[in-house]
C-alpha cells in the first residue's frame, strides 16, 4: 500500500486519498460478503492516525495562512472528536454485523463523511488556492511520517482509541 501512496506529496490529494480509503472501508463494513471485523481493525488505525497526524502536522501550518479560515480548522478537529466517539461505539459493540453494530456503523459513516466533506470543501480547498505545492508536498511528508508512527503504534487499537476519547 504504502507504493501505491507514493505517487504524490501534496497534503492536500494524501489526505483525500484517505478519505477515498475510508469509504472503500464503509463500503467493505456494510458487506455480509466482506470480512467486517478486518474491515473495521484497518479503519480505525486509518481513522485515528490521519486525524492525529492533520492535528498535529496540518492544521496547525494552515492556521497561518490568513485566506483559510481558522474557525474551519478548530471545527475539523471537533469533528475528529466526533468521529472518534462513533467510532468507539462501534468497536464496542460486541458482535460484528449485529443489529447494534450496524446501527453505531451508520452514525461512525455519518460522522466521517460529513467531517470529510467539509474538510474538503472548506480546508482543503483552501489548502489548494492559497498554499504553495513545495509547501503541500513538506506537509505532505510530515503528514505521512506522522501518520505511518500511529499506525506502527496500533493506534486504532480499542484501548487507545478509549484513551483519545476520554482525554
Amino acid at each position: 500500500m504504502p507504493n501505491a501512496m507514493a505517487q504524490t506529496l501534496d497534503v492536500v490529494e494524501l489526505i483525500l486519498e484517505d478519505h477515498r480509503r475510508m469509504e472503500d472501508l464503509f463500503r467493505l463494513m456494510r458487506s455480509v460478503e466482506a470480512d467486517r471485523a478486518a474491515a473495521l481493525r484497518e479503519f480505525s488505525g486509518l481513522l485515528i492516525a490521519h486525524a492525529l497526524a492533520e492535528e498535529a502536522k496540518v492544521y496547525p501550518a494552515l492556521k497561518r495562512y490568513k485566506k483559510i479560515d481558522d474557525d474551519e480548522v478548530e471545527h475539523g478537529e471537533e469533528e475528529h472528536e466526533e468521529g472518534n466517539k462513533a467510532l468507539l461505539e462501534l468497536l464496542e459493540v460486541d458482535e460484528v454485523g449485529s443489529e447494534e453494530w450496524d446501527e453505531k456503523l451508520e452514525e461512525l459513516v455519518q460522522a466521517v463523511t460529513h467531517h470529510a466533506d467539509e474538510e474538503e470543501r472548506t480546508i482543503l480547498n483552501g489548502a489548494r488556492e492559497n498554499v504553495a505545492m513545495e509547501r503541500r508536498e513538506e506537509l505532505g511528508e510530515a503528514f505521512i511520517e506522522e501518520r505511518e508512527r500511529h499506525l506502527k503504534a496500533d493506534c486504532g487499537a480499542i484501548d487507545n482509541v478509549r484513551k483519545i476519547v476520554g482525554s
